[in-house]
């Protein structure tokens, strides 16, 4: 997967080629203990949840989490976007 900045007027182009609803998020890069957290900060039905995730080498990589990372939701599809969507 590669990710990169979309210009504004392309995003708009590319938003009114999708017949999915969108989910709105504003997502945020938090650095802690070395390591990069994408923390996505939920608005409109889904407003209110916060989701941090962050990239690791393996599933048994050491990792420090920081105080305020809460319950573990990896695989519980009720937190996926597909379903998120439902609520939008």
């Amino acid at each position: 997967m590669v990710e990169y900045p979309i210009p504004p007027d392309e995003a708009s182009n590319l938003l009114s080629l999708s017949e999915t609803i969108i989910v709105a998020k504003t997502r945020y890069r938090v650095d802690h203990a070395g390591r990069t957290w994408e923390v996505d900060v939920f608005a409109g039905e889904n407003a209110g949840l916060v989701l941090a995730e962050i990239e690791l080498e393996s599933e048994d990589a050491d990792v420090a989490l920081p105080r305020w990372v809460g319950e573990e939701v990896t695989g519980r599809p009720e937190f996926q976007n597909s379903q998120l969507a439902q609520h939008a």
